[in-house]
């Protein structure tokens, strides 16, 4: 089961936090799991593992897809990153842990952070509760940018 995320992690605090989150779960902080998280933290997009595979593969010649998939999936789990399972794509991935939601161009399939304190904050709908227990919010929103806007691509 996946452990509530820290969402005060500042970029300086990243590697503590991800040593301690490993140490506790009892997982080795190997060399190819530590150029994982750093290639991750590096990241300005949101890349498949396909993505950080192709990255890595400069540093470290021998790496398997599978060791990164594998790993990009157990930090998913920690809660050092997350998984991001957008409708119809490819799994992503983000190492940003702020409180924040996703735009997702359906053209050109660019992928821009999106924070609205408003919707965090805002009171979730009655009778939320006899549906269930929320863990966390994330809304996903679907429609096209600016560049794909401005090329007519409607």
């Amino acid at each position: 089961m996946a452990k509530e995320m820290d969402m005060s992690i500042t970029s300086d605090g990243q590697f503590d936090h991800l040593k301690r989150i490993c140490n506790e779960a009892g997982i080795k902080l190997t060399h190819q799991r530590l150029e994982i998280f750093k290639e991750m933290v590096a990241a300005k997009d949101h890349p498949s593992a396909e993505a950080i595979h192709r990255r890595l593969q400069k540093k470290l010649p021998t790496i398997a897809l599978d060791t990164v998939y594998r790993t990009l999936t157990t930090f998913d789990e920690l809660g050092i990153l997350r998984k991001l399972r957008l409708t119809g794509e490819r799994t992503l991935f983000d190492a940003n842990l702020d409180r924040h939601h996703h735009f997702f161009c359906t053209r050109c399939k660019k992928i821009e952070d999106v924070y609205w304190p408003e919707f965090d904050n805002s009171s979730l709908p009655e009778g939320i509760g006899s549906i269930g227990k929320i863990r966390a919010r994330h809304l996903e929103l679907h429609g096209l940018c600016k560049k794909c806007l401005a090329e007519g691509n409607e």
